[in-house]
C-alpha cells in the first residue's frame, strides 16, 4: 500500500518485544485504526531443504528437528510419515503409540507456552507466570522418556528410538495426572475471568470463508468452527486406535483460539492416558530395520501444536533427497493478518498477531527474484559466493 497524508507506518520488527523471531509488520494506521498491513520475510532463512539434499536419510530426521525449538518433533513426524509413505511400509504397533505420546506431550507445552506469551503481550504476567510453570512438569516428562527437555531424537524412518520403559510409566501416570490437575485449574482461571474475556472477544475475528480463504489450519481454523485435523481425517500414528474429539468453537476470535488451544491440552492428556494403558506391561518391537529407500515420491503430514504439517520427499534410490519440501502451519496461518488486523485498533494488533501462535522459524523462506521478467536472479552457490565475499570485505574493514 502506497503512504498518504492521512496514514501513519507504525513499524513492527524486524526486532521487537511482541517477536520472538525477526519479522517486519508495517502498520498503516488512520489515527488508531489499522486500514492496512504489509508483511516482510526472509529474516530467519537457514536453508533446510537445500541442507536435507546433503544428508543421508537418518540424518535428515536430526536436521528437521532443528527446523523449530517449540514444535521439534513435529517436523520428524511428518518427514518420518512421508518416509513410510515412499517405502509403503507400517511400522510397529508399540512404535505408533510411543509417537502420539510424544506428539501429544509436546502439544501441551506448545499451548502453555502460548498461553504464557499471550498473557505476556497483554501485561497480564500472572497467567504468563503460571502456564510457564505448569509447562515444566511436561518438559520432566520429555526428559524421563528421552532424555531431553527438547529437540527428543525420539523419531527415525520405521519407528522410535527408545521404549518407554514400563518400569517408568507409573511415574508418568501421577505427572500426567497432576498435569492435567493444573491444566483444569488454569483453564477455569483464564475463561471465567472478566478482564480476559472483555479483552479477547470479538477482537481478531476470522470468519469460516476468511479460512477457507487463506487455507489456515490447526486452532486458528477449529476456532472459526471450520473442523479439521489431520489426525482423525488421515489417521496416522495410535490416533486411530485411541478415544478423542477434535476441539471447534464457532467465534473465530482471539478469545475462541484460546479456548480450542486449551481445550486440546486435556484431549492430549486423555490420548496419552489411553497409549500408556496399551503398552503398559506389554512387551514390542519399537521399529522395523530399513535398508535402504527406493525410488519415488513421498508425502507427509502431522498434526502439529499449529497445524498440518507436511514433507514432500523425491528419492532417485540413492541415500539422500534428490528434493524436500517443507510446508509449516504458519505459513497458511500468518497471512491471515489481512483479514483480522484491518479494521482493528493498534492496540489490539499485538494479541491479533500473536493469536495464530506464529513460529517464523518454520516459515521462512527467501529468493532472488524478478517478477517482471519472471526470472530468477541468484541461485544457491550465488548467494554462498555473496555471502564469501561480504565476510572477506567486512574482514579487512575490521
Amino acid at each position: 500500500m502506497k503512504n498518504n497524508k492521512k496514514t501513519v507506518i507504525v513499524p513492527i520488527g524486524p526486532y521487537h518485544p511482541l517477536l520472538e523471531e525477526p519479522e517486519f509488520f508495517a502498520l498503516y494506521c488512520d489515527g488508531e485504526k489499522i486500514v492496512d498491513v504489509e508483511w516482510q520475510a526472509g529474516y530467519n532463512h537457514r536453508g533446510i531443504e537445500k541442507l536435507s539434499e546433503s544428508k543421508h536419510w537418518d540424518q535428515v530426521t536430526f536436521l528437521v528437528e532443528r527446523i523449530c525449538g517449540i514444535c521439534s518433533t513435529s517436523h520428524p513426524f511428518a518427514y518420518c510419515n512421508t518416509i513410510e509413505n515412499l517405502i509403503g511400509m507400517t511400522i510397529p504397533e508399540r512404535a505408533k503409540y510411543i509417537r502420539s505420546i510424544i506428539g501429544e506431550l509436546e502439544r501441551i507445552h506448545s499451548h502453555l507456552l502460548w498461553m504464557g506469551l499471550a498473557g505476556h503481550f497483554l501485561g497480564y504476567n500472572t497467567v504468563f507466570m503460571w502456564a510457564w510453570k505448569y509447562r515444566e512438569p511436561v518438559l520432566d516428562l520429555f526428559e524421563i522418556i528421552s532424555g531431553n527437555r527438547n529437540h527428543y531424537a525420539m523419531f527415525k524412518i520405521g519407528g522410535v528410538r527408545r521404549n518407554i520403559e514400563n518400569e517408568d510409566i507409573p511415574k508418568i501416570r501421577k505427572m500426567l495426572a497432576e498435569i492435567k490437575g493444573q491444566l483444569e485449574m488454569l483453564i477455569g482461571a483464564v475463561l471465567d475471568d472478566p478482564v480476559l474475556t472483555a479483552r479477547l472477544k470479538n477482537v481478531g475475528v476470522l470468519t469460516k470463508q476468511d479460512i477457507k480463504n487463506f487455507g489456515s489450519v490447526g486452532p486458528v481454523a477449529r476456532a472459526s468452527g471450520v473442523d479439521v485435523d489431520v489426525r482423525r481425517d488421515e489417521p496416522y500414528a495410535a490416533y486411530p486406535l485411541v478415544e478423542w474429539s477434535v476441539i471447534t468453537a464457532k467465534n473465530g476470535d482471539v478469545l475462541d483460539k484460546a479456548v480450542v488451544r486449551l481445550s486440546e491440552c486435556l484431549e492430549a492428556v486423555k490420548i496419552i492416558t489411553q497409549c500408556l494403558d496399551a503398552i503398559e506391561g506389554k512387551a514390542g518391537e519399537i521399529g522395523e530395520e530399513v535398508r535402504r529407500v527406493p525410488e519415488g515420491e513421498g508425502i507427509g503430514r502431522h498434526e502439529a501444536p499449529r497445524g498440518e504439517c507436511f514433507h514432500y520427499i523425491r528419492s532417485d534410490g540413492a541415500n539422500s533427497p534428490v528434493r524436500h519440501k517443507i510446508r509449516a502451519p504458519s505459513y497458511t496461518n500468518v497471512p491471515t493478518f489481512k483479514a483480522s488486523c484491518i479494521g482493528q485498533t493498534i492496540s489490539d494488533v499485538a494479541i491479533i498477531l500473536a493469536g495464530v501462535d506464529p513460529c517464523y522459524c518454520c516459515t521462512e523462506r527467501v529468493a532472488v527474484y524478478d517478477a517482471g521478467k519472471k526470472k530468477k536472479l541468484y541461485d544457491f552457490q550465488h548467494l554462498v559466493e555473496l555471502s564469501k565475499q561480504k565476510t572477506e570485505r567486512i574482514r579487512k574493514e575490521i
